[in-house]
């Protein structure tokens, strides 16, 4: 399709690349991934530990009535731990299930006190990268470090790991960066954890109990740390995972709404002030000559056939 676009010299904006100066993304479905997703793990919870019965996303009109259903369980919830990863638009949808539940939010430093006593309520933590990751040599890495320079880092994430009992994911995760926690962490006596929703969906990479993507139809699984095989996810002692990998489809006029609204905001005015911040020169792929731009120059190869 590429080959097809340079050849009729059609001008590609690639909506993935509409970012601002600092890479940062201005548009996309995160804010409704982290939604349907953190919902979906309170869903698993729930069936599973047979403490309510939560609806499908999928077989819901709107946000609106997720909302409603969130209310109408939040006062069912058990007294656990929640640590929740990422500060981007994944994790506010996250926080906007976790505060829609009345959930109290810790500080990454109170949150560790809980392993001290036996908490009687629903909490959570929002955890960044320098929470997670330390640097090799014990000094605490800047955040610029933990994006940039993966090979300095060491995953300090078992700490959370002892006292959490529900993990859900936001973050984003690069290339070479350490693993949150392995299969041998999962079989240590003090490994906690036994509901993860993983929104941010890397296979068999970071969160080593994600084994494979779930699906909408069918969005949960279980993963045996002695055998390292997924089981029915109801099975006594194993981790129950919900990692479906596309989301937002669930909830499909709100995510395409909010779409909309955010290329509205940021892109469509692009095209009538000069591009004066730069977003449809970033975003460009391809120009009306028929040529990729500087920014996408390193598909030359495959546009030449040498793939």
């Amino acid at each position: 399709m590429l080959r097809a676009i340079l050849n009729k010299k059609i001008e590609l904006y690639d909506h993935e690349t509409i970012v601002k100066k600092n890479g940062a993304r201005l548009i996309g479905f995160g804010r409704y991934a982290g939604i349907v997703g953190a919902y979906n793990g309170f869903r698993a919870l729930g069936l599973r530990d047979g403490l309510f019965e939560l609806p499908k996303v999928e077989n819901l009109p709107d946000y609106k009535s997720l909302k409603a259903e969130l209310h109408r369980i939040k006062c069912d919830l058990p007294p656990i731990n929640i640590a929740m990863t990422g500060v981007g638009k994944v994790a506010g949808g996250i926080i906007e299930v976790l505060e829609e539940l009345h959930i109290h939010a810790l500080k990454p430093k109170e949150y560790l006190q809980l392993g001290q006593f036996n908490n009687v309520q629903t909490v959570y933590t929002q955890l960044d990268v320098m929470d997670y990751y330390t640097r090799k040599d014990g000094y605490k890495p800047t955040k610029t470090e933990c994006y940039n320079n993966p090979e300095l880092l060491k995953s300090d994430f078992m700490k959370y790991a002892k006292v959490t009992d529900m993990l859900i994911t936001g973050h984003f995760y690069g290339n070479g960066a350490p693993y949150f926690f392995t299969r041998e962490d999962m079989r240590a006596a003090d490994f906690k954890i036994n509901l993860v929703a993983d929104v941010s969906c890397d296979i068999d990479g970071p969160i080593a109990c994600t084994i494979r993507p779930s699906t909408i139809a069918d969005p949960i699984y279980a993963y045996d740390a002695s055998t390292e095989k997924e089981v029915p996810f109801k099975t006594a002692g194993a981790i129950t995972v919900m990692a479906v990998d596309n989301l937002p489809c669930e909830l499909p006029k709100d995510a395409s709404e909010g779409f909309g609204e955010m290329f509205e905001k940021h892109v469509i005015p692009a095209f009538f002030n000069g591009d004066k911040n730069g977003i449809l020169e970033r975003a460009q792929m391809t120009t009306s000559e028929g040529a990729l731009t500087e920014r996408f120059a390193y598909l030359q190869d495959f546009v030449d056939g040498d793939d």
